[in-house]
């Protein structure tokens, strides 16, 4: 599968650079349409300070109160070196340009590279070989394409199935699934909700049977059961691709000599070319004029064969290869050659002259059907002729309304499911070479709901660029089919929370504020690689690189997972292999790679090092069986709480006693379960 196309480059590290300055807390927002005001709104969920620059100053915002959300609002143009000076760009950490003009955000970015060299860029654009020669040229630049950008999560919320968002990483497929378990689950019979976890799978969420609970990562407790009508939500490493490796793993070998003569005579043996001749007669059902074309090829050469014995009969003194000769002449058109006298031909019969001319008509023929294929051939290379659409799904598919680019991804996305899926546009210019394998209906969109089988469709994925159309379509297809779900397109999360309120059935999603906390996490210097949404919540994939000073720096997995609300899916040490689904006892350290699922808050969390879930729970240890029990014991404590060594051997030799230092929830309830193996007698406080 391929994965949604993300540009990022880390922020370049010179430990040498004496002049970078530390981080500050103020950001920059060049640009305050409906793009930038989301910016705003998710930068300052991280509690920064945001300043921003708009070339008009609008008594009308998209978001309301968002006056009071800016630190300073700065009217003029973007690309002023002056008005940039005068608001000392120098001291933002990072600048988001995000106008709706793609020249102007460019130009933007090269004047302020040279201004603020340390600054951090986030660029609003769509030409990716652009946004790589600029992140190659100025360093520590982002750039997204906002329209796009959200395409994955429309795609996932029209598929209204098991898979909430998938993605391919290091070879490997990502998958979060949700999971409804039933009376006959095989995890029914597990006896906690920990035990779920494994070297592939990481639990995310757990909501009980009946709660009406939002999905919240982390929003479960280790030591209950899981029954039926539970719903799971999970992450597992599903594959490995080894296409890479394809090319070089496999051997290639030269056919000898006798070899190729032996396939060449066993498929010129009389059944084989039978077997041939059906097959390409069965194969040319759909193209009648290739079976015209092996209809005459099979009476020329018939008529050859009888031709060269008739005339070798009636010309003895000739050779075979001769009379051959003859008939090709004839066949080619050549019967004036032959026969072009007016002179009475009195040696030769009438019959046979009548036949020769019978000859030149068939090859006449056949010449006609060759020159018709080679001329279809090269109208089909020349102007990509596309083959015949698929025709229209009867039930249970899923129709995109609008194929810009967005709808074109969306689909590209859903094909990778294996869903059946139909395209509707009003685009009379649309390139019909594009999704070439799915029905497509080019229309007007009221019309086109009555031919897409809407009635018995699945889900309705409404998309073009127009929101009031995506609106008024909405309401449409409800009242043509209200059990239908419906995915619309809006670009103000106000219309969005209207829409689900009165619209059963129905998730708009409000593409800008998507993409904004794409954006805004991406001006910390994280390098997001994907995202989804759970439940009202949007999961960004988010890589971190620690470095000395980080907060993560020193901090075990379980603390960075259970303290920050994140879910580690890969960690790889200095100069070491990636490991999926890591051990919640590694030791994060300067120089290690980590890849996460998180929400906006706790990237914030991370960011400023403050928990989102404090230390609460408590161990009591009552005894160990043996000495050596007591030992393991105490590694075990040192490995998963990340106590000294010293408490720890301390502790064991005074029980019963409880750890003096308390625990997440997750990470107590597998502290007991990992000392009890140890022969260790330990319970929760």
């Amino acid at each position: 599968m391929s994965t949604p196309e993300y540009k990022s480059q880390e922020r370049p590290q010179n430990q040498q650079d004496n002049s970078y300055q530390p981080l500050s807390d103020q950001f920059l927002v060049c640009g305050l349409g409906g793009m930038g005001q989301h910016c705003v709104a998710a930068l300052k969920a991280y509690g920064v300070r945001v300043s921003a620059i708009e070339l008009v100053h609008s008594e009308q915002w998209e978001i309301s109160n968002f006056p009071n959300l800016l630190e300073h609002l700065i009217i003029g143009d973007c690309r002023d070196s002056t008005l940039l000076n005068q608001a000392n760009i120098q001291q933002f950490r990072c600048v988001l340009i995000v106008t709706s003009n793609e020249r102007i955000n460019a130009e933007t970015a090269l004047i302020i590279r040279k201004l603020s060299p340390h600054s951090r860029l986030v660029v609003r654009s769509s030409k990716e070989n652009l946004n790589q020669l600029l992140s190659k040229l100025l360093g520590n630049l982002v750039a997204y394409e906002p329209t796009q950008l959200p395409a994955f999560a429309f795609a996932l919320a029209a598929l209204g199935t098991e898979v909430l968002g998938f993605f391919n990483l290091e070879g490997y497929r990502i998958q979060i699934i949700q999971r409804q378990l039933s009376p006959s689950d095989s995890w029914c019979n597990r006896s906690s909700l920990q035990d779920l976890n494994s070297r592939s799978r990481r639990l995310i969420c757990h909501l009980p049977k009946g709660s009406s609970q939002p999905l919240k990562v982390h929003a479960w407790e280790p030591n209950i059961q899981p029954s039926a009508g539970d719903t799971i939500i999970y992450v597992e490493v599903v594959e490995q691709s080894f296409s890479r490796f394809s090319q070089t793993t496999t051997p290639t070998t030269t056919p000898s000599f006798r070899h190729t003569l032996r396939d060449l005579f066993r498929h010129l043996r009389w059944q084989s070319l039978q077997q041939q001749i059906i097959q390409y007669w069965q194969q040319s059902e759909q193209q009648p004029l290739r079976r015209v074309a092996l209809f005459c090829g099979v009476l020329v050469f018939v008529l050859s064969i009888i031709g060269t014995l008739l005339f070798r009969y009636y010309y003895p003194q000739t050779t075979y290869l001769s009379a051959f000769y003859g008939v090709a002449i004839l066949l080619l058109g050549g019967y004036a050659d032959i026969f072009g006298k007016f002179e009475p031909i009195t040696d030769i019969p009438g019959w046979l002259q009548l036949f020769a001319l019978g000859l030149t008509l068939a090859g006449t023929a056949l010449v006609g059907v060759l020159y018709a294929l080679l001329t279809q051939a090269l109208l089909s290379a020349r102007f990509q002729l596309t083959r015949k659409r698929p025709p229209i799904p009867q039930s249970n598919h899923l129709i995109i309304i609008g194929l810009g680019r967005v709808g074109q991804r969306i689909a590209v996305f859903l094909q990778e499911f294996k869903q059946a899926i139909v395209g509707v546009t009003e685009n009379a210019q649309f390139d019909l070479t594009l999704l070439p394998s799915i029905p497509l209906i080019i229309s007007n969109y009221a019309d086109a709901l009555n031919k897409v089988n809407l009635s018995t469709a699945r889900s309705v994925v409404i998309v073009t660029d127009d929101e009031i159309l995506n609106l008024e379509i909405g309401l449409m297809v409800h009242n043509i089919n209200p059990h239908c779900h419906v995915v619309i397109r809006t670009m103000e999360q106000s219309l969005s929370d209207s829409l689900t309120q009165l619209l059963p059935h129905t998730q708009a999603l409000c593409a800008y504020e998507v993409a904004a906390e794409a954006f805004a996490g991406a001006a910390f210097g994280e390098n997001i690689l994907n995202l989804f949404r759970l439940g009202n919540d949007t999961i960004l994939v988010t890589e971190y690189q620690i470095e000395a000073g980080d907060t993560l720096n020193g901090l075990l997995l379980s603390e960075v997972a259970y303290g920050y609300g994140v879910v580690p899916i890969l960690h790889q040490s200095r100069d070491k292999l990636p490991r999926f689904i890591p051990s919640d006892d590694i030791l994060l350290s300067d120089g290690d790679r980590m890849v996460v699922l998180a929400t906006t808050e706790g990237l914030r969390a991370v960011e400023q090092g403050i928990n989102v879930v404090p230390k609460t729970t408590k161990v009591h240890i009552k005894k160990a069986r043996t000495s050596d029990a007591a030992f393991e014991g105490a590694n075990v404590i040192v490995r998963i709480s990340g106590c000294k060594l010293s408490l720890a051997r301390n502790l064991m030799n005074h029980l019963p006693a409880t750890l003096p230092i308390p625990l997440y929830k997750q990470q107590a309830h597998r502290l007991v379960q990992e000392l009890i193996k140890s022969q260790v007698f330990a319970h929760i406080l």
